[in-house]
């Protein structure tokens, strides 16, 4: 399983990596670089799905928040 993933912001294309949550979905993240507020695209459950290099944890595991 993969916890690191580089999030991209959708608003001035910043990019960084971080470490993943393990337990949770993650349903906020603010672009350190314009502060955006970067919420999940429809269908997604948090946004290292939709931003990020790598799907969360959750989602790798198969055991997303809509199961």
């Amino acid at each position: 399983m993969k916890l690191e993933s580089t999030i991209k912001c959708p608003e001035c294309g910043f990019e960084k990596e971080e470490t993943m949550p393990t337990d949770a979905c993650q349903i906020f993240y603010q672009c350190n670089s314009c502060g955006s507020i970067l919420r999940p695209k429809e269908g997604d459950d948090c946004v290292f799905c939709s931003w990020g290099t790598e799907k969360c944890p959750m989602e790798q595991d198969g055991k997303s928040e809509e199961e």
